[in-house]
């Protein structure tokens, strides 16, 4: 009788699907008798890791979006202002350069030497092509007295050690200091725009200051004794005085004079050929033409 006031619907739970046969009696009805089956639970499914809960909130500051906000928009309005600024200067510059370009003046692009730029060089786009030989050699000329010089502070400074005095050791930082600068200045930049521009003008200021340098390279070149006794310069003359008591240093000043000899010959040659050229091409008529009106201006 106890069976049959039994609650069906107790809360024994029973897996169907652990064994069949009680899956076909529990399939059969609630009025066959069960053998008795041991209460078990499916254990849940641990969480898949790396999946969103979508039930959780991230709290985000409304002050703090808010100020991301207002940093963004400052940055974009100073990257604008910036950004006027430059194309403000950018039209600034190309209306002086167009400004120079109507007016005739040449804007020179310092590119010489490439690592440490100080003047500007580019005899392929700037001189002619029937010039440009004349102008390279000019150029080497340019670098050979920088070396003659160079070398003529060696030797004067092996001079000094020797004991020779530290006023021509003087003499030659002087030589230095002043004749490369001034012969970029005074003859080599005016036959580069002379050739560049086809001015008359700039071909007189060449010829007068580079025969100043051809007669300075041959006046090294023979180191005469008149300035301490011809020694701050590395010519023939110091060389065979100074060689009976030190070698070395002669051996130096024969260097020196090589050096020099070889630069007074190759700048003979380069003002011979721009002097060919200038006859040739006329402009000594219109040098003189300038002149003259020059002249006139200056009268009145």
């Amino acid at each position: 009788m106890a069976g049959r006031y039994d609650n069906p619907f107790a809360e024994e739970e029973v897996n169907p699907f652990s064994d069949p046969a009680v899956r076909n009696q529990t399939s059969s009805g609630y009025g066959a008798s069960a053998p008795p089956v041991s209460n078990s639970r499916l254990s849940p499914l641990p969480p898949e890791p790396g999946f969103y809960d979508r039930g959780a909130t991230v709290d985000i500051p409304i002050d703090m979006a808010g100020s991301n906000y207002e940093n963004l928009k400052w940055k974009e309005k100073e990257l604008q202002a910036k950004e006027a600024e430059l194309n403000k200067r950018e039209k600034e510059v190309r209306r002086r350069e167009e400004a120079a370009a109507r007016a005739g003046i040449v804007l020179e692009e310092k590119n010489w030497p490439s690592f440490f730029p100080i003047i500007h060089q580019d005899i392929v786009n700037d001189i002619p092509i029937h010039l440009q030989r004349i102008q390279y050699v000019a150029f080497a000329t340019f670098l050979g007295l920088v070396l003659c010089l160079f070398w003529n502070i060696i030797a004067v400074t092996a001079a000094w050690i020797k004991g020779e005095g530290v006023k021509i050791w003087f003499l030659a930082v002087i030589y230095f200091v002043s004749g490369v600068p001034g012969a970029y200045v005074l003859w080599y930049r005016p036959l580069y725009r002379a050739f560049r521009k086809e001015s008359a003008m700039k071909f007189g200021r060449f010829f007068l200051f580079y025969l100043i340098h051809i007669g300075f390279c041959i006046f090294a070149a023979i180191a005469p004794p008149i300035i301490f006794k011809g020694k701050s310069l590395t010519g023939i003359l110091a060389a065979i005085d100074i060689i009976d008591n030190h070698t070395l240093v002669g051996i130096f000043y024969l260097v020196g004079f090589g050096l020099f000899c070889m630069e007074s010959v190759v700048s003979i040659w380069v003002i011979q050929q721009v002097y060919t050229y200038f006859r040739g091409s006329g402009k000594a008529a219109e040098m003189k033409r300038e002149a003259a009106r020059g002249a006139v201006r200056a009268a009145v």
